[in-house]
C-alpha cells in the first residue's frame, strides 16, 4: 500500500507485523514523509527495481519469506548504494555492515522519523 506525500522522501517500509507496519507507516506519514510498506523482501526488491524514487528503506530483521532484513539490507546495499537503510529487531543487538543504522525494538516512533528525515535527506 502507498501513502502518497507528493514531493516528500519516499521511504519503504518492510514489516511483516501489520500492527507494527501500520504504526510506523502512520507516525511517518502523518511526519511529512510518504511511504509504501511490503510484508515481506521479495516485495521489497520487487518495488525497489520498479521504482527510482525510494530514498529510505526501514526493514525488520525478521520477516516471513525467503529472505530477512538483513540479508535484504546487504542486496540494497550491492544493487542501490545510495539507498539508506534502516533495520530495526527486538532480537538482533546489531545489524552489521550493510544498515546504514540501527534501530532496537520497541522503538520510539519520535526516534525513526528524526533518523529517517536525516538519512533520507
Amino acid at each position: 500500500m502507498t501513502h502518497r506525500n507528493d514531493n516528500h522522501p519516499l521511504v519503504l517500509v518492510v514489516e511483516d507485523e501489520p500492527l507494527v507496519r501500520l504504526d510506523v507507516t502512520l507516525a511517518l506519514v502523518d511526519a511529512g514523509f510518504a511511504v509504501v510498506e511490503v510484508s515481506d523482501a521479495e516485495q521489497a526488491m520487487d518495488l525497489l527495481a520498479s521504482r527510482h524514487s525510494i530514498s529510505l528503506v526501514f526493514t525488520d530483521v525478521e520477516l516471513a519469506g525467503r529472505m530477512n532484513g538483513l540479508e535484504l539490507a546487504h542486496e540494497i546495499k550491492e544493487r542501490w548504494p545510495h539507498i539508506p537503510v534502516v533495520v530495526t529487531s527486538g532480537r538482533v543487538e546489531e545489524a552489521g555492515e550493510d544498515a546504514d543504522l540501527f534501530i532496537p525494538k520497541p522503538y520510539d516512533t519520535d526516534t525513526v522519523i528524526s533518523q529517517a528525515r536525516v538519512l533520507a535527506a
